[in-house]
């Protein structure tokens, strides 16, 4: 009973983590930020799951050992995956961030003078903030 649950779990993980890889694949961050709370509720409960099995001693034997070595090779290919995917969106995001901080930043320009010959104070960048919400 306590594989079986293990696997299940298991399998829960595979699909939130499969959900959220195909978001980032197609760059929908939206939805691939939606989706990161159901992986963070399956990725706990396969923990405990796993947890519960070490703790008792539990190995799995015949079918379920081929099922969770098989288990075993899905959530790390995934995992990596996921990894890679989210490293290429954190990228991504940060190049945005700094266009268009430095779209804030205005062109270099000559120096100018006010009527008292003195240079004129340069006109101070704005302060900016970006945000969003999924």
């Amino acid at each position: 009973m306590m594989m079986q649950t293990m696997l299940q779990t298991g399998e829960r993980l595979a699909e939130a983590l499969s959900a959220e890889n195909e978001a980032l694949t197609i760059l929908d961050l939206k939805r691939a930020a939606t989706l990161a709370s159901a992986k963070v509720q399956a990725s706990d409960a396969f923990s405990a799951a796993y947890s519960a099995a070490m703790r008792t001693g539990l190995r799995a034997a015949g079918a379920e050992g081929g099922a969770v070595q098989a288990l075993a090779e899905q959530l790390r290919d995934l995992t990596s995956e996921n990894r890679r995917l989210l490293e290429r969106a954190i990228g991504l995001q940060s190049k945005v961030i700094e266009t268009l901080a430095g779209a804030a930043i205005p062109a270099s320009r000559p120096a100018t003078y006010a009527g008292n010959g003195f240079r004129a104070v340069p006109r101070q960048t704005p302060a900016m903030a970006v945000t969003a919400r999924a």
